[in-house]
């Protein structure tokens, strides 16, 4: 079986960005491999939600924003709908993208040293600008595809370092246990996994590649695969975690310094390429599915020329940049996105059950039975991430 990379890379890509690093390092660091299993589970459940946005966009030829736009017909559940679709990605990634940025200046401290510490997020930021201004979607897969294997490479390598133990791992994603204390690694975990805006720039991705429903097939191969590496990837940064001999990270410079006097440099190095790897991914991608949304959600078109799309992805950008440079931590915009993206995934979860299920929409494409079996069990999971990630903003977890 032949596996020509699509647009499943560039969800991987965004899924592994920062704060998924960080996640799994510190699950790794407090747990060893004792979570694995919640991992396992989150992948598998962006695996079904995923494939069902990929259907939508193929089988429609539009963005899911644009969907939402076209099915709801109460004008005030519309405008709400829509209007938390924007808060949520647009001012959410806005919010996110110094983080983004910040995780690749990390990677190339690491690669590099302390003496460029200042001009690194300006490198970051330039390169990302250069890839969305001067790229169409093919040279955009293109690069980010390779970047995904350079991370994808990295961090497997520095786990397989490590020597980890196999039958402990193969016992972690097996057995579901929960230590004392890790109920909020294990939903930080899911949470960093089933991420909502992945479903809109999947859509819109989907949609740009393929033009014909003959590609399902195709691109049901590259979602399965796409996710299940990122998940891979993920899984090893747990491992290599476990390895570090402190037992206590306060941020990824640790997790890059614990390794070094057992592994040698060669661990820090690469560790810190698959930093910058997925700091820019992610840092590219963020704008991307806000500016696809941003479009949907206006009626600008959705071609990476159009004005109004470079006008959304080259302000998140330019934001996350200063935000990084001048060490700007926007905690009240980053909680108002927390809400709104804790409201937003159990909603676009059950309108895209819904429409999938839809046969003016779907046409013979509809959900299966299992499909929608498994669906209903993602919204139940959507709902608990959710109130999580709301009542953790108020102080109520």
């Amino acid at each position: 079986m032949k596996w020509k990379m699509g647009p499943g890379v560039l969800v991987a890509a965004a899924f592994i960005g920062p704060g998924t690093v960080t996640v799994c390092s510190i699950a790794g660091v407090k747990y060893g491999y004792l979570l694995l299993w919640a991992l396992l589970l989150s992948v598998l459940a962006t695996v079904i939600l995923q494939e069902m946005a990929a259907r939508l966009g193929i089988v429609t030829q539009k963005g899911l924003a644009h969907v939402i736009k076209e099915e709801i017909g109460v004008r005030w559940i519309k405008i709400l709908v829509l209007g938390l679709i924007l808060s949520a990605i647009v001012v959410g990634n806005a919010a996110y993208e110094g983080g983004n940025i910040g995780g690749a200046s990390l990677g190339l401290e690491a690669i590099f040293g302390q003496e460029y510490l200042s001009f690194y997020p300006w490198v970051v930021g330039s390169f990302a600008f250069l890839l969305l201004f001067f790229g169409n979607y093919k040279v955009l897969e293109k690069v980010l595809v390779s970047l995904v294997m350079v991370m994808s490479i990295s961090f497997l390598l520095t786990a397989i370092i490590t020597k980890p133990h196999i039958s402990a791992i193969l016992q972690g994603l097996i057995i579901p246990k929960t230590p004392d204390g890790s109920i909020l690694t294990i939903i930080a975990l899911v949470g960093t996994t089933v991420v909502p805006y992945n479903l809109f720039l999947h859509t819109s991705l989907v949609s740009e590649k393929w033009k014909s429903k003959e590609n399902l097939k195709e691109a049901r191969r590259d979602t399965v695969l796409s996710i299940l590496l990122g998940g891979m990837v993920s899984m090893a940064i747990v491992v290599t975690a476990t390895a570090i001999p402190s037992g206590e990270i306060s941020n990824i410079m640790d997790m890059t310094k614990g390794l070094e006097p057992l592994y040698g440099e060669s661990a820090k190095y690469f560790m810190g390429i698959g930093l910058f790897a997925a700091g820019i991914t992610s840092a590219i991608t963020a704008p991307l599915a806000a500016a696809y949304v941003a479009s949907s959600c206006f009626g600008w078109g959705t071609t990476m020329n159009n004005l109004g799309f470079k006008m959304v992805w080259m302000i998140i950008l330019l934001v996350g940049v200063l935000f990084m440079s001048v060490g700007i931590k926007p905690l009240e915009i980053i909680k108002f996105a927390q809400i709104t993206n804790g409201m937003l995934l159990p909603i676009i979860a059950i309108f895209l059950l819904w429409i999938v299920n839809r046969k003016t929409v779907m046409l013979e494409y509809q959900n299966t039975k299992f499909q929608n079996i498994l669906g209903i069990i993602i919204i139940i999971l959507s709902i608990i991430l959710g109130a999580k990630s709301i009542l953790t903003v108020f102080g109520l977890f």
